[in-house]
């Protein structure tokens, strides 16, 4: 039997356009935590002896997603459009503030505030006049009152960048678009552990959540948008 392609959903997912005096750019859980061969998950498997398994994940996020990032970032703050900083992970230093499903994860990759491996990668740091929100759950609308400062901020659009693409990127995502933002999410400046988690997560992100974008397609969008 023939493949069959279900497209005829894809033609309902709504469709917006870009404008820098109402989108935001969301930049989700870009941390030394998972986001660093050096650092936190990276440095676990590396004392286990089995890095190699993620270098699909670290060349993803040192080779499209750190870099599209920074191009992203650079030219939403060149048009004069908001720059957002999700991060993940425990504000006290015994973790008991993290959700029992992620103590675990969060324990064993050291990442509580104040510790090195909670922090934004370095090539990436938020600028001043840039929001920084931090999250314990694996979406931003869950825990950190993201809407409240989208709204009076008169934010109705957000492109959405980070890691990882099918946990805490989608999620954030798909919470937005539930709250009647515009949602694009970035192909290139979003990474997780395998091509079949990333195009999974933005195939089902295309059926109504919202659009999948490249990097250079949001930045030429906005710059023909007044």
């Amino acid at each position: 039997m023939a493949a069959v392609n279900p497209a005829y959903i894809d033609s309902y997912t709504r469709q917006f356009r870009l404008s820098p005096g109402d989108t935001a750019l969301v930049i989700v859980d870009v941390q030394y935590a998972s986001g660093s061969r050096h650092h936190g998950l990276g440095k676990l498997l590396a004392a286990a002896g089995t890095l190699d398994s993620a270098a699909y994940r670290f060349n993803r996020i040192d080779d499209l997603v750190v870099p599209n990032t920074q191009r992203l970032a650079e030219h939403f703050r060149r048009v004069g459009a908001r720059v957002i900083y999700v991060t993940y992970g425990c504000e006290l230093p015994d973790f008991s503030d993290a959700p029992l499903h992620m103590r675990d994860w969060l324990i064993a990759t050291n990442n509580t505030v104040g510790q090195r491996e909670h922090e934004i990668v370095d090539e990436i740091k938020p600028l001043s006049g840039d929001l920084v929100l931090n999250k314990n759950t694996m979406g931003a609308f869950g825990s950190t009152g993201i809407d409240a400062h989208l709204r009076s901020m008169g934010i109705r659009n957000v492109v959405v960048t980070g890691v990882s693409t099918n946990n805490c990127v989608g999620m954030t995502a798909q919470e937005a678009s539930d709250r009647q933002y515009g949602v694009v999410m970035v192909s290139d400046a979003t990474g997780t552990c395998s091509d079949e988690m990333q195009e999974a997560t933005l195939k089902t992100f295309r059926r109504l959540w919202g659009r999948v974008a490249t990097t250079a397609e949001v930045i030429a969008e906005l710059q023909r948008t007044p």
